[in-house]
C-alpha cells in the first residue's frame, strides 16, 4: 500500500500547454490522493527565453527542462512535468523519467488560414516549423516550399502565422488538441508522409533516481503500452546520438499484438532520407528500437551523423 503523500510540487514551464500538462497531472495526483495538496511551480526556462534562433543552435530540447531540474535537487519541486520529445534521451544521474503517460495523437499537423494541405500550397509559400525532421521530409515532397524557423510558444506560434509571415505552419497535433485548439488543424500529416518525432504526444515525469517514494506515488500514472513505444522510439533516438541538429524520426505503434518501430535518418534539405523498421513482440521495445536504428547505421545514415554532428558543422 502506498502512503498517501501530503503535499507534492510540480515544477512546469509557464508555457500555456507546459500548465496546461502540469495541471493534468496535478489532477490526476488529486484524484489518486485526495488528501494531499499539489501545486505548481512555473518557471521560465532558457529554451523560452531565446527565440530568434533554432533549437539546434543554441543547444537542443535539454535546454527546457535544466531550470526544472535546478527545482528538484535543490528541493523546491518533487517532479517535473515535461512533454516527452522534450525530454533528453541520455537523462543523467541523478534524475530518472519515472513515469509515461498515456499518449495523445503523435502526428504532425498542417495549421493554414488560407490553405487545406501542404499539396494545395502554391509553389513559394513559406512554411513555419521548428523541427528539422519536419523539415526535411517536407523538402524531400515538396522542393518548391520554402522552410522558414518557426520558434515560440504554441499561441506565439500561431500568432506569426495570423499575422502573414507565413502561409502555413507545422505543429504536433497533441499540443493543439490539448489546448482545445482542434479547430486550428486543417489536416493531419500521415506518419508515411511526415514521421513523427521520438516521444511526440506522451507525458514524462520527471524525479529525483533516489525518490523512491516518488516512483511508488507515480506509477499509478504509467500507461504500459506508451511507455513501451516510446521506449522503442527514445532507443533509436538514443544509439544515433539524436540531437536538434540532425533530421531523426522514430515512431513505434502497436498492431495486433506486434509492435512495429519506424526510423528515419535525414539530409536537412531532404535530399537523401534513409529509412528502417523492426518489429517483434512489445517485451522487445527497447531491443527492436535498437535494431531499427543499427538498420539506418547500416543503410548509410552513419555519413549524415557524423557530419551533421561534427564540431563547427552548420546546422
Amino acid at each position: 500500500m502506498v502512503a498517501a503523500p501530503t503535499k507534492l510540487v510540480i515544477a512546469t514551464r509557464a508555457s500555456r500547454l507546459a500548465l496546461w500538462q502540469a495541471e493534468h497531472v496535478r489532477d490526476r495526483l488529486q484524484a489518486l490522493y485526495p488528501e494531499c495538496e499539489v501545486s505548481l511551480l512555473t518557471m521560465t526556462t532558457r529554451g523560452d527565453q531565446i527565440l530568434d534562433r533554432t533549437l539546434s543552435k543554441i543547444g537542443g530540447k535539454g535546454l527546457f527542462v535544466k531550470e526544472l531540474e535546478t527545482a528538484l535537487l535543490d528541493g523546491r519541486a518533487d517532479l517535473a512535468v515535461h512533454s516527452l520529445k522534450d525530454v533528453p534521451v541520455d537523462m543523467q544521474s541523478p534524475f530518472a523519467l519515472s513515469v509515461i503517460m498515456e499518449r495523445d495523437d503523435p502526428r504532425d499537423a498542417f495549421v493554414s488560414n488560407d490553405y487545406a494541405s501542404l499539396d494545395a500550397l502554391p509553389d513559394g509559400s513559406i512554411v513555419g516549423t521548428s523541427s528539422l525532421r519536419r523539415e526535411s521530409q517536407i523538402r524531400q515532397q515538396y522542393p518548391l516550399l520554402k522552410i522558414q524557423p518557426l520558434r515560440g510558444n504554441l499561441d506565439t506560434r500561431l500568432g506569426k502565422l495570423d499575422r502573414g509571415e507565413y502561409a502555413a505552419i507545422i505543429l504536433a497535433a497533441a499540443g493543439l488538441r490539448r489546448l482545445g485548439l482542434e479547430s486550428r488543424i486543417c489536416g493531419l500529416l500521415s506518419v508515411e508522409q511526415s514521421l513523427p518525432a521520438a516521444g511526440q504526444g506522451a507525458l514524462g515525469i520527471e524525479i529525483l533516481e533516489q525518490r523512491t517514494d516518488m516512483h511508488r506515488i507515480l506509477a499509478p500514472l504509467a500507461c504500459a503500452e506508451a511507455t513501451a513505444c516510446t521506449i522503442a522510439e527514445r532507443a533509436v533516438s538514443r544509439v544515433l546520438g539524436g540531437s536538434c541538429q540532425v533530421p531523426l524520426a522514430a515512431f513505434a505503434q502497436l498492431e495486433g499484438g506486434t509492435l512495429r518501430v519506424d526510423a528515419l535518418v535525414a539530409e536537412p534539405d531532404g535530399s537523401n532520407i534513409i529509412r528502417s523498421h523492426a518489429s517483434g513482440p512489445l517485451a522487445s521495445a527497447l531491443q527492436l528500437g535498437e535494431q531499427a536504428a543499427q538498420e539506418l547505421l547500416n543503410k548509410g545514415a552513419k555519413d549524415i551523423l557524423s557530419r551533421l554532428l561534427a564540431p563547427g558543422s552548420a546546422s
